[in-house]
């Protein structure tokens, strides 16, 4: 027979159940409250002793809204951890970069700053004008210049190396004291004789020619020859690791694996490959370790990787040696090769020649 079950039992344990649920909310909503903090006070009839003088005006940071806390403030936490610089979004803020006490470091460049266009119409003839007037026109003047080859003997072969020996730019201290040195670049068809005589009065050169057969060869007591040419890019990592006996180095890479900080002279004829590899030492700010540069430059088309209109071409020529100027390098000598053809740009036009040799003297150079 089937027990009966209480009256009211079923009601009293709901009411019991309700009871709890209404106490735990209340504590909830008692938690939140007390975590929100107290409500602002109201502007009316506000109590306790008067109002002191008005603190000083502060602007509002933009998007905060006027009566808002101070101490209410979010942070958004970024999936990218920041840097030691700080902030957050991965940039540092302006003034807050470099350590207290120390020097505030460069970074890379990328490109270099293109000069205006010579006129109106950006055309070839304003451009090829300013560029032609430009490298003929020096910007120093040098007194002791020491011209290879231009009276001894007229092969074509020989072309004016040109370097400067005032006194106030050092050389010929250097070459008297025996402690200068010269960097050479090009190819085993040039002559070497701007090389050997270097060598004999004092200097040391070397001379770097992918074509030679050693590694590095001792020719005489101050040439060496090296089977490495420039470039303005390292070898990738991976094509280096297949070819450990790359002979193609950056000059500041060069410089590294030579242990050399200077370079008196730099000649170079890079059969158009100079104008990237001058920009290089432009972007990477090897320039400082170069007291002068000679460099033959090819102007019958743009250049190892230099693409555009001609006017653009001969702009971005400009530029580059409108940024030697900046790193006070001086054109001292200007020679036109005049056996060479007259084309600028594949182009007969202001009785251009192809082949220029310029001289710059750093006047900085210590």
């Amino acid at each position: 027979m089937a027990r009966e079950r209480p009256p009211g039992r079923g009601c009293s344990a709901l009411s019991r159940c309700l009871l709890g649920a209404a106490l735990l909310l209340g504590l909830r909503l008692s938690a939140e409250l007390r975590r929100a903090g107290p409500p602002p006070p109201a502007r009316s009839a506000p109590l306790g002793p008067a109002p002191g003088p008005p603190a000083p005006h502060l602007p509002l940071v933009p998007g905060q809204q006027r009566g808002a806390s101070r101490r209410q403030v979010t942070y958004v936490r970024s999936g990218r951890r920041a840097p030691p610089g700080g902030g957050g979004s991965g940039t540092p803020e302006p003034g807050c970069c470099a350590p207290r006490g120390r020097p505030r470091q460069k970074g890379p460049r990328w490109h270099i700053d293109l000069q205006p266009w010579a006129g109106p119409t950006q055309s070839l003839d304003e451009e090829a004008l300013r560029f032609l007037r430009y490298i003929s026109t020096t910007q120093i003047a040098c007194d002791h210049m020491s011209t290879d080859s231009l009276t001894t003997d007229s092969s074509p072969a020989r072309k004016p190396w040109s370097i400067c020996l005032d006194d106030r730019f050092g050389l010929a201290h250097q070459i008297r004291n025996k402690q200068c040195r010269l960097y050479s670049f090009g190819l085993g068809s040039d002559d070497n004789h701007f090389e050997v005589s270097m060598a004999s009065n004092g200097c040391e050169v070397h001379r770097f020619d992918p074509s030679v057969k050693s590694a590095h060869i001792l020719e005489s007591q101050r040439l060496w020859y090296h089977r490495l040419s420039i470039d303005w890019r390292d070898p990738h990592p991976a094509v280096a690791a297949l070819k450990p006996h790359s002979i193609t180095r950056k000059l500041g890479t060069i410089l590294n694996e030579f242990g050399h900080h200077k370079i008196d002279v730099l000649k170079a004829d890079l059969e158009s490959a100079e104008w990237k590899v001058l920009e290089n030492l432009i972007l990477e700010d090897v320039l400082a370790q170069i007291g002068q540069l000679i460099f033959e430059i090819h102007l019958h088309w743009p250049g190892f990787e230099v693409s555009g209109r001609d006017s653009s071409v001969v702009r971005f020529w400009y530029s580059l040696l409108k940024e030697l100027e900046l790193k006070d390098f001086r054109l001292f000598h200007s020679y036109k090769d005049l056996s060479k053809p007259q084309l600028f740009l594949k182009k007969d036009i202001f009785n251009a020649s192809s082949c220029y040799t310029l001289s710059w003297v750093n006047t900085r150079w210590k």
